[in-house]
């Protein structure tokens, strides 16, 4: 992992709005460092690998590279799933779903330093995130998403039940587009993770660009 402090790196993360997941559903490997390029140029704050069903061996110099882009842009880098990647590739954390590693194995593994993020998809799953030393969570889906189409969407309404009870950063995901982020924004969320707005765009700069104007519309701690 890097060396910058458990403080400074988590200070960051309290400042990220836009979150973009960098998937090999979507993405082949060649295209990944590029789209990454341009997701940062367009203002994304964290980058995540996601790249469920491939090997270590063929992510690594991926990730390597692409946490790499990530501090030469002073942005963050999150690994999906793998906490050796994350340590391997110098990221700076790993994400987490409910079936994976617990966050108290993947801390045990990083140390204090590293950023740990987890899936969550109801109140009770935020709350419980954490209480277990999460860093962030995801919460959703909040909208249907072809990313994972047979996840039933929890809806706008747990945002605000989240934000009142949770305290670390929570970053919406699912079906979040420029379309459907002001409903969003409207019912309290101030971050957002994305994954098929980016990577199935024909262009990710303009599409950061105009998810992070939105964003940005709305102050963080409105």
């Amino acid at each position: 992992m890097p060396t910058e402090s458990a403080i400074e790196r988590k200070w960051r993360l309290s400042q990220a709005r836009l979150y973009v997941i960098l998937d090999l559903a979507y993405l082949a490997p060649e295209e990944v460092l590029a789209v990454a390029q341009k997701a940062l140029a367009g203002g994304a704050d964290l980058l995540q690998l996601r790249a469920k069903g491939r090997s270590l061996v063929e992510l690594f110099p991926i990730a390597r590279e692409l946490a790499r882009i990530c501090r030469d842009r002073g942005a963050l880098c999150i690994m999906n799933d793998w906490p050796e990647l994350a340590e391997q590739s110098g990221a700076d954390g790993v994400h987490l779903g409910q079936e994976d590693l617990s966050i108290g194995e993947a801390r045990k593994l990083l140390g204090p330093q590293a950023i740990i993020g987890q899936s969550t998809h109801s109140l009770e799953q935020a709350m419980g995130a954490e209480q277990q030393g999460a860093d962030y969570i995801g919460i959703g889906p909040i909208f249907w998403t072809p990313t994972k189409p047979a996840a039933r969407p929890v809806g706008l309404g747990v945002i605000r039940e989240v934000a009142q009870r949770v305290r670390i950063p929570q970053f919406c995901i699912g079906g979040i587009n420029c379309e459907t982020l002001p409903q969003v924004l409207a019912a309290g969320g101030r971050r957002v993770a994305v994954v098929s707005a980016v990577c199935k765009s024909h262009d990710a700069e303009d599409a950061c660009r105009q998810l992070k104007s939105l964003l940005a519309a709305v102050g963080l701690w409105a």
